[in-house]
């Protein structure tokens, strides 16, 4: 329990042993002045009514009070509720904008890429060709030079 709880139900049980204890002295009648009569009523009853009254009066009071606090509380709880489904809806459309943007990006470098290995492809086929040209090239220089010897010797040329 709490201690304003259990504080007042020991002020409660004290005011209850005392009434008890004092039932003679407050149930005996007195004299009472209303200002337009005198009545004649036991005071610890009339003190006894007005403490009830007043208890009465507080406890609607605070009912009062706490369920406006209750009602401004779901109302609150509400409003945050809303907040936080419009927070998470933003975040899924960030998210949703994100995943496209890098699907466009991913997309786009690999188009990149495969024009670059088109380019690469070309190139290395041209290099191929230059080279297997070149090698060609050398391969008659060859044969020439090798039976250039053995045709130089049947034929001779004048050299100025």
């Amino acid at each position: 329990m709490r201690l304003r709880t259990v504080l007042l139900l020991v002020v409660i049980a004290v005011i209850a042993a005392v009434l008890f204890i004092n039932w003679q002295a407050l149930s005996a009648p007195v004299k009472l002045n209303l200002l337009l009569t005198v009545v004649e009523l036991p005071m610890g009853m009339v003190m006894l009514g007005l403490l009830g009254l007043a208890s009465t009066a507080f406890a609607t009071y605070v009912g009062l009070w706490q369920g406006t606090v209750m009602l401004d509380y779901r109302r609150q709880a509400k409003d945050l509720q809303a907040q936080r489904a419009l927070a998470d809806s933003a975040e899924e459309s960030r998210f949703t904008a994100i995943s496209s943007l890098l699907r466009e990006e991913i997309a786009q470098l690999t188009a990149r890429m495969e024009s670059s290995l088109e380019i690469l492809r070309g190139e290395l086929r041209d290099t191929e060709s230059a080279i297997a040209a070149q090698l060609g090239e050398l391969d008659d220089r060859l044969e020439r030079l090798h039976a250039g010897p053995a045709a130089a010797g049947t034929r001779v040329q004048a050299q100025p």
